[in-house]
């Protein structure tokens, strides 16, 4: 037993390793050029992409002290968006950068902080170039049963999505949009992906922040997800609504751990149940994650991951 327990819980690390892997040794962390406007870090530029965006010099200025920055020009919100969305939409149909063939047509804003004032706004399939931090809304749904156990409603996203076609999702979940709230887009999430009436979905409960910097071969990914806890009545199921989701599960939490730590769960999601499994005290002394050391205590092992998964309650 206590090795079935040890091999969940490394396995369980290696995906918040992968979730966090921008600040692994190796990464391309030590060769990144700041993305800074307004005088503000606001991202992380590849050297790859810092030369391409150089052969705009009416845009970006040359690289200079470790940043790259916009041109003194280009001093307020709609300026900087626009002039920068001019660049993507040339490199879009030059055809230069994969990632933007994944266009999306949605915008998303770019700041230093979350509580801070956008500087501009930016196309979102084109923020991993930049290293920009999105955010997004992801909501845990869930229900007792007749015996008052708690089970988890998990959806399967469509074989057709950009990203992670087919993998196991949250209820619900997208992005935070230029101009839109946490809360409108809580609701707008949960009436399109599952088909929830709004009059449930203002019960859902702020309960975390689960954040993380990972970077794979589309550039580096700063994500910060407001996380919400929404229990349903058992008699209610969610229904496919625009198509992202292609199904929904309703599982035993015992099952929900044992998929959260298989390839068919979205890795940024699983983190996100995680932190539901820890809360809710699922994951217990003689059941958690594998110990740095002998000497650490339970308490320590929770602070840890708590550490990984950079909650801000």
């Amino acid at each position: 037993m206590l090795e079935i327990m040890t091999t969940w819980s490394e396995k369980m690390l290696q995906v918040l390793r992968r979730m966090n892997n921008f600040y692994s040794p190796g990464s391309s962390r030590t060769t990144c050029l700041r993305f800074e406007v307004g005088g503000e870090q606001v991202g992380w530029v590849s050297s790859k992409v810092a030369s391409i965006l150089s052969t705009f010099p009416e845009v970006f200025n040359p690289p200079q002290g470790g940043a790259i920055t916009l041109c003194q020009n280009l001093d307020s919100y709609g300026r900087r968006s626009e002039a920068v969305d001019s660049v993507l939409q040339s490199l879009r149909r030059e055809g230069l950068l994969t990632v933007l063939k994944g266009w999306r047509d949605e915008k998303y804003e770019v700041m230093p902080r979350f509580c801070d004032t956008p500087l501009m706004c930016m196309e979102r399939s084109a923020t991993s170039l930049f290293g920009v931090k999105r955010y997004g809304v992801h909501i845990n749904g869930y229900c007792q049963d007749e015996h008052g156990e708690l089970r988890m409603w998990v959806g399967r996203r469509s074989m057709t999505k950009q990203t992670y076609p087919g993998k196991l999702d949250n209820l619900a979940a997208g992005g935070l949009a230029a101009g839109i709230s946490v809360k409108n887009t809580l609701i707008k999430e949960c009436e399109e992906e599952a088909c929830i009436p709004k009059d449930i979905a203002e019960t859902a409960r702020p309960v975390s922040t689960v954040s993380y910097t990972y970077e794979d071969e589309e550039g580096v990914f700063p994500e910060s997800q407001f996380v919400f806890d929404l229990e349903l009545p058992p008699e209610f199921k969610p229904k496919i609504g625009d198509g992202e989701v292609q199904d929904f599960y309703l599982y035993s939490m015992d099952k929900v751990k044992e998929l959260l730590i298989s390839d068919d769960f979205k890795p940024n999601c699983a983190m996100v149940v995680l932190d539901f499994l820890i809360r809710h005290s699922y994951i217990q002394p003689d059941t958690g994650l594998h110990q740095y050391n002998q000497s650490m205590t339970w308490d320590n092992i929770v602070i840890k991951t708590r550490q990984r998964l950079q909650i801000c309650r």
